[in-house]
């Protein structure tokens, strides 16, 4: 296995996907932590469901989808927020009235861009194994980017994660917080769809944060473990799918869930 492992590494694609992946893992991790713990999870696959309507865009307009998904994911992610703020809208509501508009959009599109339907439809389940130097570039920088904003905020996001009028109290703008929250997501939702599609990117941002959850008494216990799972389940499903032939996305989900159920039974029985 070692060493069809050190051969796997010779080929340029499965670094290119290693790379990428482990650093969007990391940003799934850490943002999923926050979200979960506010309830707020959900957002993810909303923000999923409106870029596969800007992917379509981006195909139509024979642009790359990334540069054009990007900045409107984040737009509607802040329409989210404003929705929930201003139009007395609850979260959940808010999200998936987003969602439908994004996906109304991406079918509209597929039925007026003949020429490019399988393109579109290759991003619901993710192709992390075709990705270019180019994306690879993009993806870890904006990572990093994304990173250093959770890192700069991360006192104010506990905060407002564990006591949001305690927050208010000390001073801390929970509105802009939270936008910052609202649009990081947004920025690794676009990029993780590179990894396993519109249909399951949420799963990267969801089951990190509740293996960790599992079994962590502490809050950098939880951040430690979740960022652990997410990169160790994105290397061992690509290596998977790629040794048995496999669906890299749908194989990455499987392995997070694989290590939700030994956090899961390890947690029931420390409880005994």
């Amino acid at each position: 296995m070692i060493a069809e492992i050190q051969e796997a590494l010779q080929y340029g694609f499965i670094q290119r996907a290693l790379l990428a992946g482990s650093f969007i893992a990391l940003n799934c991790s850490f943002l999923g932590v926050f979200l979960v713990l506010r309830r707020f999870s959900l957002i993810g696959d909303g923000l999923a469901h409106v870029a596969f309507g800007t992917i379509g865009l981006g195909l139509l307009l024979q642009a790359h989808p990334l540069y054009i998904s990007a900045p409107l994911v984040m737009l509607a992610s802040l329409w989210i927020s404003i929705l929930s703020e201003k139009a007395r809208i609850h979260g959940d509501a808010a999200i998936g009235l987003v969602a439908a508009l994004g996906i109304s959009t991406g079918i509209m599109l597929a039925s007026l861009g003949q020429g490019f339907n399988v393109d579109l439809f290759s991003y619901l389940f993710g192709s992390i194994l075709a990705i270019g130097e180019g994306e690879v570039i993009v993806s870890v920088v904006l990572s990093v980017v994304v990173l250093a904003v959770v890192r700069l905020f991360l006192h104010d996001l506990f905060a407002l994660t564990f006591q949001e009028e305690y927050a208010r109290v000390l001073g801390i703008k929970t509105r802009r917080v939270v936008n910052v929250l609202t649009l990081c997501t947004a920025l690794t939702v676009v990029l993780g769809i590179r990894v396993v599609g519109t249909m399951l990117v949420s799963s990267l941002i969801i089951f990190p944060a509740v293996t960790a959850l599992q079994v962590a008494r502490s809050f950098k216990t939880v951040l430690l473990i979740a960022a652990i799972s997410s990169v160790s389940s994105v290397v061992s499903g690509i290596f998977i799918s790629f040794f048995f032939n496999l669906p890299t996305g749908a194989t990455i989900v499987f392995v997070n869930f694989f290590f939700f159920c030994i956090t899961y039974i390890a947690g029931r029985l420390r409880g005994r």
